[in-house]
């Protein structure tokens, strides 16, 4: 009787520990799988508002940052620019730019909160190539009525320094203008909308 009380005892601790054990063990193997499920740190921050500095942007310069995984152009447009820009509207696609994206606030001949600074999203609205930053007037290569913009190198679609698209090429819409605020003077967030300025 007492030998069967020990047994039982015996397996009683056995069991016991041999569960704590497992669930242990449990927790240390499903702890790293549960946690690579979660979005990492670089995922969750890849969607997150950019905070951008411009008091160190010349007049002509352009700046790259990026934004959710692309590219974002911030260029200080000169007065020259400006005027070029409200006048050289005939050979537009979309002068207007009701078919594009752009905030309601950048809805303007210029597609910006301020005329001198535009904020666009790099990439082509055809298939998504970069184009590169042409600012000077009627090169060769690209003829007499080039005003200054951006000139895709994939299926050459051309827009102006304000990003609408040039009339008879691929690239179907303007630039696309990523939600933006100035916080102060001289830095930007993209990626945040300041309701004052949407309204």
């Amino acid at each position: 009787m007492s030998e069967q009380g020990v047994d039982r005892s015996k397996r009683q601790f056995l069991t016991t520990a041999l569960t704590v054990v497992g669930a242990v063990g449990t927790g240390y193997i499903a702890v790293p799988f549960l946690s690579q499920m979660q979005p990492s740190t670089k995922a969750k921050a890849a969607g997150a508002p950019v905070e951008i500095d411009i008091s160190k942007l010349e007049t002509g310069q352009l700046i790259r940052a990026a934004w959710r995984g692309k590219p974002v152009w911030i260029l200080n447009r000169p007065p020259a620019v400006l005027e070029i820009l409200a006048n050289n509207t005939a050979k537009l696609s979309d002068p207007s730019s009701q078919e594009s994206e752009q905030p309601e606030y950048a809805k303007n001949e210029f597609r910006s909160i301020k005329p001198e600074i535009f904020i666009a999203v790099g990439l082509c609205t055809h298939l998504g190539c970069s184009p590169t930053f042409r600012p000077e007037i009627a090169p060769n290569d690209l003829g007499g009525d080039w005003k200054g913009g951006f000139f895709c190198p994939c299926h050459g679609s051309g827009f102006d320094l304000a990003g609408r698209v040039v009339s008879g090429v691929p690239a179907p819409t303007n630039l696309v203008v990523p939600p933006h605020r100035y916080i102060t003077e001289t830095r930007i967030i993209i990626g945040e909308t300041n309701t004052e300025e949407s309204a």
